[in-house]
């Protein structure tokens, strides 16, 4: 699809020649470190350009184009990972897991929506002080002069019966009660110097990993009776065992059951209206029920209206007639959005001016 693309936009009489060469470069992703440089010949290697969450792409190349058993995509893959397996462990597939907990669409992901509702300015993908590129008048037009109203948005779905973790309950509370819940005198306190929290829990990939892991059993076994690294006596009764195979065992069930209706295109349907609040961009990340979905902001209580996400809501997915309950977040990257979907824009004001404010 993307050789077909680039072709359409050729010139007739150009020289340049576009063919597909994925046979010679393999493609590999080291996450846990923001060190690209000294890289052995071979290899090119930079920080993800989106955010640094996403860590450092690798591409490793064929000698010459060669296309000799020695420079095949799996004989470079094994080759990256013997030469990688003194630093960092392999784990084939951890990236899909990865890119969907921070958050990032990518590829045919992106297909007929606007870069801005893909939140492409945000991620050093999109310039409005330069061009030309494909759909620039529109990504302009959309900046300067109209609204967003749909964002894609990283979503944990859980039962309805699971209970809601801790920042989806405050951020419960922040859009019910509004900065009235806030404060040395409201029933949230943070704190002396700490602002006022975003509408929804702002979490890193490997935070909401944490929470996706908790929520559906993938906790260490206990330890047997008598051991502990510190020396003191562990007992692990029988019952609390039974309590994390169940846990584990409705955890594989909804991730199958959340498998089977989260397909891309799918609609994500609220119970309490019955409206369509979002559709499903990219199905659940491997061994979690995590998704990216493009959510109507009003939804989610990011515009500032009478609307607010609510930690009891119901949702249907698709084809399924399961009730089931969807906790959005916001990934590190994400920016303050104001009333039209766009980034707030914080005018400094200079020494100047603050000079004549004083005079």
């Amino acid at each position: 699809q993307l050789l077909a693309h680039l072709n359409q936009y050729k010139l007739r009489r150009s020289k340049v020649k576009i063919a597909d060469r994925s046979h010679e470069v393999s493609v590999h992703a080291v996450y846990g470190t923001l060190n690209a440089e000294g890289t052995p010949p071979g290899y090119v290697a930079a920080i993800d350009p989106r955010h640094p969450s996403l860590g450092m792409r690798v591409l490793s190349m064929s000698n010459d184009g060669n296309d000799d058993e020695s420079s095949t995509p799996e004989s470079r893959r094994e080759q990256f990972e013997t030469m990688m397996s003194g630093y960092f462990p392999p784990a084939n597939g951890t990236y899909s897991v990865i890119r969907k907990l921070a958050g990032v669409a990518e590829g045919t992901e992106l297909t007929g929506k606007t870069a801005l509702e893909c939140n492409q300015e945000f991620l050093n993908a999109v310039s409005f002080a330069k061009g030309c590129y494909l759909g620039q008048e529109l990504t302009a037009r959309s900046q300067h002069t109209g609204s967003i109203r749909k964002r894609i948005l990283p979503l944990i779905v859980v039962d309805v019966n699971t209970e809601v973790p801790r920042p989806w309950m405050m951020a419960h509370m922040i859009q019910e009660m509004g900065p009235d819940a806030i404060g040395p005198d409201s029933f949230l306190d943070l704190g002396e110097g700490v602002g006022t929290p975003p509408p929804l829990p702002k979490i890193s990939a490997p935070g909401a990993g944490g929470i996706v892991a908790m929520l559906m059993g993938s906790v260490l076994p206990l330890p047997k009776e008598g051991e502990s690294d510190d020396g003191q006596t562990v007992t692990a009764t029988e019952e609390s065992s039974e309590n994390v195979a169940n846990l584990q065992k409705e955890g594989e069930r909804l991730m199958e059951e959340v498998a089977s209706v989260a397909v891309p295109g799918a609609k994500i349907v609220d119970k309490k209206d019955g409206k369509t609040i979002g559709k499903v961009v990219s199905a659940p990340a491997p061994g979690t029920t995590v998704l990216l979905a493009q959510m109507r902001l009003d939804r989610m209580g990011l515009l500032g209206g009478e609307e607010m996400w609510s930690r009891t809501n119901r949702i249907l997915i698709g084809d399924g007639t399961k009730e089931l309950r969807y906790l959005p977040f916001m990934p590190l990257w994400w920016s303050d959005i104001g009333a039209d979907g766009k980034e707030k824009v914080v005018e400094e004001s200079s020494e100047s001016d603050e000079e004549e404010v004083e005079q």
